[in-house]
């Protein structure tokens, strides 16, 4: 059995399944809610927030925001990303358009530590990978394997099994929970939205003083986020030798 056989026969069965199905519709809309606000915002020339230019993502904003129509061209597509994810005939051109942008702004997120999107961004690049899993048979081709010439044909509605997939919303429940702890104790410091939320994780900290220069750094000289984080760490290092 090669792998295409392997991957036809495997996604067969998920599309035999009714709540993997719901599941699908859930995240499309999902998504769709995600990018039409953010996208308007952008096609209406609006600035996306109101974070200070000196925080890493409001820097990056604000930049964007003074590129013309750069700025609206990723509002359009944003929306028509969202559009086309709404209707079943369209959903996968939607997901390919989507998960490009999602994964950037996934990475921006984690680069920059972006409270905002630190959690829901991660969480929308795995529902637009569900998506392209689930419209597999509509875009394998362009794989690399060798394909039948008769093609399974998907399950209408009527023809799906009500059986409750307990492993796989397991696995989903487990993924969320992951994706949440790991991003809430990966970072040992963030610059968070504001200097007052910043110095919130100060007290708790390996060297509260430390923590007070990195907000500072961010929120008030407008430092880069390496910078400020080598600040920091030498100030933790510095402090253990002293020990």
């Amino acid at each position: 059995m090669n792998i295409s056989t392997s991957l036809d026969r495997l996604h067969l069965k998920a599309r035999q399944n009714k709540w993997l199905w719901y599941f699908a519709i859930f995240c499309r809309v999902a998504l769709a809610a995600g990018f039409i606000p953010s996208g308007f915002v952008k096609i209406m020339g609006e600035r996306f927030t109101v974070l200070a230019v000196n925080h890493p993502m409001g820097n990056f904003l604000e930049a964007i925001y003074h590129t013309g129509y750069y700025y609206t061209v990723i509002g359009v597509m944003q929306v028509l990303a969202a559009i086309l994810l709404l209707f079943p005939r369209t959903a996968i051109l939607g997901v390919f358009i989507y998960f490009p942008i999602i994964l950037n702004i996934c990475i921006l997120s984690l680069a920059v530590r972006f409270d905002g999107s630190l959690i829901t961004s991660p969480l929308m690049v795995l529902a637009c990978l569900y998506l392209l899993c689930w419209y597999y048979h509509k875009w394998k081709f362009i794989l690399p394997f060798n394909h039948h010439a008769a093609l399974y044909e998907v399950p209408g509605r009527k023809e799906l099994s009500s059986k409750f997939p307990v492993r796989f919303f397991a696995g989903v429940a487990t993924t969320f929970i992951l994706v949440v702890t790991s991003v809430s104790v990966g970072y040992d410091m963030k610059p968070r939205n504001t200097m007052a939320e910043c110095i919130t994780q100060c007290p708790d900290s390996a060297n509260p003083q430390a923590c007070y220069t990195f907000c500072e750094s961010i929120h008030q000289q407008g430092k880069p986020l390496n910078k400020s984080l080598d600040a920091y760490y030498k100030a933790i290092n510095a402090t253990v030798l002293k020990k």
